[in-house]
């Protein structure tokens, strides 16, 4: 299913920190912009880092896949966007894709994140609580959506 919202985006400047010895953006800043809108996500629907902590779950990356397409420069404006490219019916399965676009409108890099949910006594994993299940699913989502398969093993 593919929707046309507009994707969940946020903006940031590049800092001299965000640099290599190349002066331009190190590779970890590129996933550190991109799980900062992640987590802006989950906080903007009322999932901030003290109610994960309360409800004692939180998101597990288990892939992360960079395609560098462009340089990015000191002081440059970027804008990542976030997509739902997968989820499975009980939504304990997860992927997006998430560009890094400069100000220009082009690609500076393609991320794909894929990942579940983690019960933080049993450290297992788990579906999350239905409110969050629903926001996932209504994520705008890519064109190339697929269902993903259930991270919970069958008893």
């Amino acid at each position: 299913m593919t929707r046309d919202d507009a994707a969940w985006e946020c903006r940031f400047e590049v800092r001299w920190a965000d640099l290599d010895g190349n002066r331009h953006v190190r590779n970890t800043a590129f996933s550190e912009y991109a799980t900062h809108t992640r987590f802006s996500l989950l906080a903007g629907r009322g999932f901030t880092q003290a109610r994960l902590e309360e409800l004692r779950f939180g998101p597990v990356m288990m892939r992360e896949e960079v395609r560098y397409k462009r340089e990015v420069r000191f002081g440059d404006s970027l804008t990542v966007t976030l997509r739902c490219a997968g989820l499975s019916a009980d939504v304990s399965h997860w992927r997006v894709h998430q560009d890094v676009l400069r100000a220009d409108g082009r690609e500076a890099a393609l991320l794909t994140i894929q990942g579940g949910w983690m019960d933080l006594d049993t450290r297992k994993l788990m579906v999350p609580p239905g409110e969050l299940a629903e926001v996932l699913q209504a994520l705008p989502r890519t064109a190339d959506f697929q269902e993903l398969p259930s991270l919970l093993r069958r008893r």
